[in-house]
């Protein structure tokens, strides 16, 4: 008898596990085989390197079987850019001196009462029409009740029924294509913006063993954006906090400063097959960048895969980012549901607002209310409506409007040397993100810090253009007005002698020179090898120390080689 195939003796293989699973589980209704259910965590990024490779039993369908894939939702809370607290006169600071910032009613003393900002009410309103929110002209505060050391009161003042502002969306954008240079814009819904009080800030001095309470944060306003969990990954969950970043200091409702805590992240994070029931999640808390919030998401959402290839369930728990493993770490598990013990808030009626100046009853001063039409009327220039700006005005590609928009102060940059130059706008663009850009990042600081003033650039690019000094020499000089920003780019050239060199008679030897030097390259250029014409125009350039015309040197050099 012949012997059987190796398809034959896979297929016997496969029926003999079967047959042993439905002896084990004769419910079973049906049969199993080997997949890889590892995946890209995002589609608009590049394929993450798994930490394992682990094959699972899925049921045998006739369609593919399905990946897992990242389900990712946010919990942001902004910090309130105000003066004074939500619900007290106390000043609002960074970094000020333990406990110098607090009221009667922030340290929760009997018989002080609430007296809602109105600065809160109208950052919140206006954040929620540029987020596409529907604003509610009835709107309920509630007590929130936990014990902390750092929550004088024991309960939060926030808005669980009734939130000011509901149904929003925020569409955000990510890089992708083979060369990740296109522009995809994508959309999150926001379930939610609720104004609330932030809590104290406990200070555990492990030396000691012992814990200090300060409480200049307690009662400073905050939004909390609730986003559904229309996210697939860290990428697109940091592009979407970003968006809203810049949404917020536009609107100057909140700084974002995420190092100082004025943009503070918690993500839900699940696993699921597309089609079926989410899985559990689990909530990564107060990520302070976006660069963490990432990376804080892609390892969670890898861990949940890998936990349940293994077999194992993932707990319903609060975790938390240590950046300097890049892994997330349990905090406390959340199995056993906590009772906020919500109720009304005695102390504050419903907050109301008006649609217009019409709306208002009878006796109401225009200008004590919150009119959501004159609101509305002060929204500024929004990022997105920037980026298109930037786009049809100076005909630069989207994504490098992506790249001006967001860095801060960058857009005001460009347009600044703009009007200093004569250059193409895609060129300056060029600079600004290689050159500038480049510098900035390396040492850390923002645009506003820059040595090199946009007049200055303009005066650099100016002198290219117009033919003073080559492309290499400009990025030279550049390089030394980062490091002296007292001294202009012609005081520089004049200095360092870097004028372009437009001697003919000079050119003519240096050539000569580079082509008696180098017969083979000659003898390639000759017999139809064109592109070796660009090492010798590299040589003279070497020569010259990038001083030379290079529109005269290949002139020159394709006279000689001919």
């Amino acid at each position: 008898m012949a012997a059987p195939s190796v398809a034959a003796t896979e297929l016997l293989k496969l029926h003999s596990m079967n047959k042993r699973i439905l002896i084990l589980y004769p419910k079973a209704s049906c049969v199993f085989r080997p997949i890889s259910t590892v995946g890209s965590l995002c589609h608009s990024q590049p394929q993450l390197r798994a930490k394992r490779s682990v094959p699972c039993l899925a049921p045998l369908c006739f369609s593919a079987p399905q990946h897992l894939v990242g389900v990712v939702g946010l919990e942001i809370h902004a910090q309130i850019n105000s003066n004074t607290k939500l619900f007290s006169g106390s000043p609002v600071g960074f970094s000020a001196p333990p406990n110098s910032l607090v009221s009667f009613f922030d340290a929760s003393l009997p018989g002080t009462l609430p007296v809602l900002n109105r600065r809160c009410v109208e950052a919140a309103v206006i954040t929620g029409l540029a987020l596409n929110c529907t604003i509610n002209k009835k709107s309920l505060f509630d007590r929130k009740h936990y014990f902390y050391a750092d929550l004088p009161a024991g309960y939060q003042i926030t808005q669980q029924r009734q939130p000011i502002a509901v149904d929003g969306m925020l569409t955000y954008s990510v890089l992708g294509g083979k060369k990740r240079s296109e522009v995809i814009k994508k959309n999150v819904l926001i379930k939610q913006i609720q104004l609330e009080q932030d809590s104290g800030k406990s200070l555990h001095d492990d030396v000691r063993t012992q814990t200090l309470i300060d409480l200049n944060r307690a009662g400073v306003g905050l939004m909390e954006l609730v986003m559904e969990p229309d996210m697939s990954c860290g990428e697109e969950a940091a592009a979407a906090v970003r968006e809203l970043q810049l949404i917020l200091q536009a609107l100057g409702t909140c700084q974002g400063n995420m190092s100082e805590g004025q943009l503070r992240v918690d993500a839900n994070v699940s696993v699921h097959r597309p089609g079926e029931p989410l899985g559990i999640r689990t909530e990564v808390k107060n990520i302070n960048s976006v660069r963490y919030l990432a990376k804080a998401i892609d390892y969670e959402i890898q861990r949940q895969i890998d936990v349940l290839l293994r077999g194992g369930t993932v707990q319903n728990e609060t975790r938390a980012y240590d950046s300097k493993s890049g892994e997330t770490i349990p905090m406390r598990d959340k199995e056993g549901l906590q009772d906020y013990r919500f109720m009304p808030e005695p102390n504050l009626p419903p907050l109301i607002v008006y649609e217009d100046s019409a709306s208002l009853p009878t006796g109401i001063d225009a200008c004590q209310a919150v009119v959501v039409q004159k609101i509305r009327e002060r929204l500024p220039e929004l990022p997105s409506v920037k980026r298109d700006r930037l786009v049809q005005m100076y005909g630069i590609l989207p994504e490098h409007s992506f790249t001006l928009v967001n860095e801060d102060g960058l857009v005001e940059y460009f347009e600044a040397v703009l009007k200093a130059t004569k250059r193409e706008p895609r060129k300056v663009v060029g600079w600004l993100t290689n050159e500038l850009l480049g510098r900035l990042k390396q040492q850390d600081v923002s645009v506003s810090q820059s040595p090199i003033s946009p007049s200055a650039l303009a005066e650099l690019l100016e002198l290219q253009e117009t033919g003073h000094i080559s492309s290499s020499v400009a990025k030279q000089v550049f390089q030394v007005m980062w490091r002296s920003s007292g001294k202009t780019a012609l005081q520089i050239i004049q200095e360092q002698d870097l004028g372009l060199v437009s001697d003919t008679t000079q050119l003519h030897s240096i050539c000569q020179k580079v082509v008696d030097s180098h017969p083979d390259e000659v003898y390639a250029i000759r017999n139809g090898n064109k592109k070796v014409l660009n090492k010798l125009m590299g040589l003279v350039q070497k020569e010259t120390k990038g001083r030379a015309d290079p529109v005269l040197v290949r002139a020159i050099l394709q006279e000689k080689t001919s």
